[in-house]
């Protein structure tokens, strides 16, 4: 009996050697690939047995005849020589890992890819038609090929390119302190894959952030230094980099101290000592951008922050400044207006209440202006309402942003037309209708300086009732949000006899 077959596939010119398992090889007579007779054959052991296989093609049945009889059989392929018709890419760097793709015909089984005499870091059989392999190290050009049962394929080129010698072309900043660990940013080409970036003879900690940029941290050192980038092509020209005493940046004031919480407005930073500035930061989250105007100013755009209070620092070739406070402020909103109307002629007191309402720059009715406003607290506004008409939407505006909108309307002052009846007795008690407009919101009857109860029928008739007083006439007039209307005369007159 046969179990397996190693390998299960060959060339079609026979020769190749299989190894046979299975049991019961005892004094076997032939072993066939089909109908053919293996060209040699030696029994190892009743399980194993290594055959020559003859010539053949397609795929056959492997038996062992002995004297018990004829053994199962097992499939055995003859497989053509593999052919290679494509490679991409065909050049890669000297240090090799490049993945490499091979295109061609009687692929599987593949056991070895070599680039020249060098077998591949690895390959993986992707189907009958195609290989990836990674490319070892190499140099020049050589000639890639696949070994499989069938044999080895023909050669396809590839080229193994020199890596360049790195090019320094700048170091910023070109000077830094005695104790390093500021940040160097170097630039230059051929940066990719390299080495090692020295201050000198220092080693320093280094990223590289593309082929034509490093950003390196700096090491301690003393006096004038050449930086230089080692990479796989070499060591590159250096540049001079100066270990000075610089001073550490300082802050004074910072202009506006407040902001939106999604930043993005620009403030003035003062101090000295600005120089080469290479970070601004507002708590731990960098400024989303900066530009060093002079020695003793900074402008920076601030990055989106929480509510509350940070410390904004600036970093340089010397060190990390102080920290001057800067608040994120939340956008204020509105809860309310009281009164939330009033006279189309403005100058109305109205008390705006709601939240984050510090440092308000701005108090606006629609798009007017208040008169005046007054910043109580957090939560409470008071402003002078502008004039106007219709219904306004109140807004604050504050280092935060713009509130949301409270209504605020204008309205109409009160006009009277006539009275009915136009007199009555000295007594209180008369009803005395009153014919205009705007009445709606009347708030108060006065005949002459006295108040007295009334009823709004309609925007243009109200009721009151006549105080007593002395005999002769006396202004009644009505007051509403709006203002106070004009005056007509109601006349008191004295019962005959009295």
């Amino acid at each position: 009996m046969i179990s397996s077959v190693t390998p299960a596939a060959g060339s079609p010119g026979g020769g190749t050697l299989v190894t046979l398992t299975g049991s019961n090889f005892i004094q076997p007579s032939a072993v066939r690939f089909g109908p053919i007779l293996a060209t040699s054959f030696t029994v190892v052991s009743a399980t194993q047995i290594t055959a020559v296989a003859p010539p053949g093609n397609g795929t056959v049945q492997i038996t062992v005849t002995t004297q018990g009889g004829t053994s199962n059989g097992v499939a055995y392929s003859y497989a053509g020589a593999p052919a290679l018709t494509g490679i991409f890419p065909t050049t890669g760097p000297a240090s090799g890992g490049t993945v490499v793709t091979l295109t061609g015909t009687n692929l599987l089984g593949a056991t070895a890819v070599r680039f020249g005499a060098a077998n591949a870091t690895s390959f993986t059989v992707v189907s009958a038609t195609q290989i990836t392999a990674v490319a070892p190290p190499g140099s020049g050009t050589v000639q890639v090929t696949v070994t499989g049962p069938g044999g080895t394929s023909n050669g396809l080129a590839y080229s193994y390119m020199a890596a360049p010698v790195p090019v320094l072309s700048g170091v910023s900043p070109g000077q830094g302190p005695p104790a390093g660990g500021n940040t160097v940013t170097l630039t230059g080409s051929g940066f990719t894959g390299a080495t090692a970036v020295r201050f000198g003879s220092a080693s320093a900690s280094f990223t590289v952030v593309s082929a034509t940029q490093i950003t390196a941290v700096a090491p301690p050192g003393s006096g004038t230094v050449q930086v230089t980038v080692t990479g796989p092509g070499g060591t590159s020209n250096g540049l001079a980099y100066s270990y000075v005493a610089v001073p550490v940046p300082a802050l004074t004031s910072v202009s506006p101290g407040q902001g939106p919480l999604v930043g993005g407005n620009t403030v003035t930073l003062t101090g000295s000592d600005l120089t080469g500035v290479t970070g601004v930061t507002f708590g731990s989250a960098p400024a989303t951008s900066f530009t060093v105007a002079s020695a003793t100013q900074i402008t920076a755009v601030a990055p989106p922050g929480a509510a509350g209070p940070v410390q904004i620092t600036v970093t340089g070739p010397g060190g990390t400044s102080n920290g001057v406070t800067y608040f994120y402020v939340g956008v204020p909103t509105l809860t309310g207006a009281a009164p939330a109307l009033g006279p189309l002629t403005g100058g109305t007191t109205v008390v705006l209440t709601g939240t984050n309402l510090l440092g308000a720059t701005a108090v606006r009715f629609g798009a007017t202006p208040a008169a005046s406003f007054t910043v109580d607290s957090a939560t409470q506004i008071t402003a002078v309402a502008p004039p106007g008409s219709g219904t306004a939407q109140i807004t604050v505006v504050t280092p935060g942003g713009t509130s949301n909108g409270v209504p605020y309307t204008y309205v109409v002052a009160p006009s009277l037309t006539s009275l009915s009846p136009t007199q009555g007795p000295l007594d209180a008690g008369t009803t005395v209708t009153l014919f205009g407009s705007g009445l709606t919101m009347t708030s108060t009857v006065l005949f002459g300086t006295t108040p007295t109860s009334f009823t709004v029928v309609s925007d243009t008739w109200a009721t009151a009732i006549a105080p007593s007083g002395a005999a002769g006439p006396v202004n009644v007039r009505v007051t509403t949000p709006g203002g106070t209307s004009n005056s007509l005369v109601y006349t008191r007159v004295a019962e005959p006899g009295i």
